[in-house]
């Protein structure tokens, strides 16, 4: 450290040697970005492609009115939510208090004393009161690009919380689904279990004429009992995935949602899925990675620039008196410069440099992994969408043909031309495949989610309107 203490006289000519000086350095020593570029080649187009425009509200596009009360309540209310919110509040606040850095600090001060013996001292009194300021010259950038990284950070931070927003949107409209199937199954459930009661009422009274074996009295009763058990299962489902949305929605699980039943939605056709590049553009995940390198990028150019010189200013005046009567006669004044120059630090600052080169290059290693998984989302999500609705057609044609066997079997066995084993194998595997044709539909319906998130771009909630309001 050199210290330079000046008096006003001749200050400006030395801190003006000083300032060219610093500034020829400047033009040979001050460091270039670094390329930030996608780590990904020859980009290509997805492989399948749909019609639909791509909505904004992505769950708007199933026409569900309850589907979109609840989406109103769990942006406000989610707990979850606004946590990540206030990261991103705090993260604002450490870009204040960085950028505070580029101004000058000041700081004032006030003593005063008694002193004894009083004939030591002249008036037996010591008061003081000043104020001081320091200031560090941004020459090189440090600050500037210090500042400009927690910007990146802060600017990521609201990334994660459109990410989370759109989160929570795919949990939620995923829950509501199931919630409706689950109900449509224990509605089955219950058709079947009647179904199966007037069934046994029928063999029954076909076994007191002899018609009739016991043991098939004793299987239908067994296919009575399996169903009741599957009433069970869905009965559960119900209240767990009740449970399940009132916490997503920010209530206790013990409050009742008061929502009406109703259809499963008619899908429209595919969305768009656009460019790739655009999708890289569009997903906040993705801009949050990309942040996140920008951010380690400026840190390693701070890192660069601490092995700069810096040039300090500081200035201090005092008001000074063994009297206070007089404290306001007397004064003094200093101004003052430094210029620190590293010169070794064991290697230090060199570490510091590598170190933040190895995060940049680790951030642009994530970016490009967070690209590929987003291609690969979508690439799935639409082999998916439409491997499903290929099964969904399977087992609606299943059904269809087990419904005719079983009318036929019925028929037969009431005419004595079949065994009763053929009936209860039938009505087995036809109460099977009704639920799993609704299983088969709320996959749909899920693999048609999961498409929407992975193409979903962020949306602006109420949290970030009331924001740019205020700003």
């Amino acid at each position: 450290m050199i210290n330079l203490p000046f008096k006003s006289k001749g200050l400006i000519h030395i801190y003006l040697y000083i300032f060219i000086l610093l500034f020829l350095l400047t033009i040979g020593c001050s460091p270039k970005y670094t390329n930030t570029s996608l780590p990904i080649e020859n980009i290509q187009d997805f492989s399948v492609t749909g019609n639909q425009p791509l909505e904004e509200k992505w769950w708007t596009v199933f026409k569900d009115e309850n589907l979109n009360t609840l989406m109103d309540s769990a942006m406000q209310s989610n707990m979850n939510l606004a946590a990540v919110w206030q990261q991103f509040i705090a993260s604002k606040a450490v870009v204040r208090g960085q950028a505070a850095n580029k101004w000058p600090q000041i700081d004032a001060s006030a003593q005063t004393a008694r002193n004894f013996p009083e004939p030591d001292f002249v008036g037996g009194e010591n008061t003081q009161l000043g104020l001081s300021t320091s200031y560090e010259v941004d020459l090189w950038g440090r600050i500037r690009t210090s500042v400009q990284a927690e910007k990146l950070r802060a600017e990521a931070s609201l990334f994660d919380y459109r990410t989370a927003a759109i989160t929570l949107s795919s949990e939620i409209a995923s829950t509501w689904y199931q919630l409706l199937v689950a109900k449509k199954q224990l509605q089955i459930t219950e058709e079947q279990i009647g179904v199966n009661e007037d069934i046994i009422k029928l063999i029954r009274s076909r076994f007191v004429g002899g018609q009739i074996r016991a043991v098939d009295i004793l299987r239908q009763a067994q296919l009575l009992e399996s169903t009741k058990e599957q009433r069970i299962i869905f009965q559960t489902n119900v209240q767990i995935l009740e449970n399940q949305l009132a916490v997503l929605l920010g209530r206790q699980p013990q409050d009742t949602l008061n929502l009406e039943s109703q259809d499963l939605p008619t899908l429209p056709e595919l969305p768009e899925t656009g460019l790739p590049l655009e999708l890289v553009r569009r997903r906040p995940d993705i801009q949050q990675s990309y942040a996140q390198l920008l951010a380690a990028d400026r840190d390693m150019a701070s890192a660069v620039k601490s092995k700069y010189p810096r040039l300090s200013l500081s200035a201090r005046g005092q008001l000074r008196s063994n009297n206070f009567d007089n404290l306001f006669k007397n004064w003094a004044y200093s101004i003052a410069g430094s210029l620190l120059a590293p010169l070794f630090y064991g290697g230090q600052l060199s570490a510091e440099v590598d170190r933040t080169e190895a995060i940049k290059q680790q951030r642009l290693y994530q970016y490009g992994q967070t690209t590929l998984i987003a291609f690969q989302e979508v690439e799935n999500a639409m082999v998916r969408d439409q491997m499903q609705k290929q099964r969904l057609e399977n087992i609606k044609r299943q059904l269809e043909l087990a419904e005719k066997s079983n009318k036929q079997l019925r028929v037969e066995f009431l005419n004595g031309f079949s065994p009763y084993l053929d009936v209860l194998i039938g009505l087995d595997a036809e109460q099977q495949l009704r639920r799993d044709y609704l299983d088969a539909q709320l996959q749909k319906i899920q693999i048609r989610i999961n498409l929407h998130r992975a193409l979903a771009g962020s949306f602006e909630t109420n949290r970030e309107l009331e924001m740019e309001k205020t700003q």
